[in-house]
Formats: C-alpha cells, sequence, structure tokens
C-alpha cells in the first residue's frame, strides 16, 4: 500500500482513501488493484497483462491509453544507475505517467503547481495515473526492485521534459535535514 509524504508539513498518510482524496485534489488518480487470478513473481509478461485485463481495458478506455506493457528492474539491471539518472530529476511528459506496481516498491515525487511536493511511495497493488505536464520524478526505494505495468497514449511511449528547477536536490537536502533530528 503507498505512503503520503507531504515534505513540508513532515506529515504522512497511510490510509488508502485518504490517499486518494489528496492526490485527486491536485489531479493525480491512485487506485488499489488485485488481480483477477493468483501470480508469481516469475509470471510471463502475457500472464500478467491478462491477469489485469479488466482493469487495463477500463483505464485504456477512460484515460486513452492505447498500450499496456511490464517492466521489470531488478538490482542487476544493466546500466540500472543511467536508466535511473533519466527518471530522478524533476520532469514532466507530453502524455500521462500510468504505473500499476506489482513487485518492489518505488518514490514518485509530485511537485504540483500551488501545492506542497510530495512524495508517493508505491508497493505492490498500488497503481499511480500522473497527468501529462505534471512536475515530478521518480527513483527506486531500498530493494532497487520494481515490476509494474505501464499503460500509454502514444504507441512510441514518452520522452521527459526536464525542468532543470533542482527541486529534487532541494527535496534530498530537506530529507536528509530531517533524518539528522
Amino acid at each position: 500500500m503507498a505512503i503520503l509524504n507531504i515534505l513540508s508539513e513532515q506529515r504522512q498518510i497511510q490510509d488508502a482513501e485518504t490517499i486518494q482524496a489528496y492526490l485527486a485534489d491536485i489531479g493525480v488518480g491512485y487506485e488499489q488493484w488485485q488481480p483477477s487470478q493468483p501470480l508469481g513473481e516469475s509470471a510471463a509478461s502475457d500472464e500478467i497483462l491478462a491477469a489485469y485485463s479488466a482493469d487495463i481495458e477500463r483505464i485504456k478506455a477512460a484515460g486513452g491509453y492505447v498500450t499496456a506493457d511490464v517492466i521489470d528492474i531488478k538490482p542487476d539491471t544493466p546500466n540500472l544507475d543511467a536508466m535511473l539518472d533519466k527518471f530522478n530529476k524533476e520532469h514532466w511528459h507530453d502524455e500521462d505517467e500510468v504505473r500499476f506496481i506489482l513487485v518492489g516498491h518505488g518514490q514518485f515525487y509530485l511537485h504540483p503547481p500551488n501545492h506542497p511536493i510530495v512524495g508517493v511511495e508505491v508497493g505492490p497493488g498500488d497503481l499511480l495515473m500522473v497527468p501529462r505536464g505534471t512536475h515530478h520524478w521518480f527513483d527506486l526505494l531500498a530493494d532497487r526492485r520494481i515490476r509494474a505495468i505501464r499503460l500509454f497514449q502514444d504507441t512510441a511511449g514518452w520522452t521527459p521534459h526536464y525542468t532543470h528547477s533542482g527541486a529534487e536536490a532541494k527535496v534530498a537536502q530537506m530529507l536528509a535535514s530531517s533524518a539528522n533530528i
């Protein structure tokens, strides 16, 4: 289940309904899904997509998504740090970023206009829908593992547009300071 951190308030929310309401207020979608059939960690991508097909089709229809795939990142993924370096700096996309977490954990930082930056720790069962144009960044957590279903509105996928705001460095500094208290 997700954990929402409102960094400037040093406040944490762990209740799914409260997280969903807070994120909806800043335009971000959040749901929790259950598979229609049990899956093991080694399930093939086509098995995963079949197990979640009803939810995937519902989200596709609602958001104009045309394709879905499964990404599987492990600590031994070649060039993992270079891959993460593309996404751990504040950026935005020309289309929505939709992720349903199957295995592992990740941290999305959302920087909506006129709201504080929030961190959303996602894990198995969490679906996060970050609308196009939303400033955000992503990083893995200590397990350096994430397997997720991704949905796309364009078959070519998306490209990050970097803001060069330095928000991620400010957040890292804020987190380091609060850890030393």
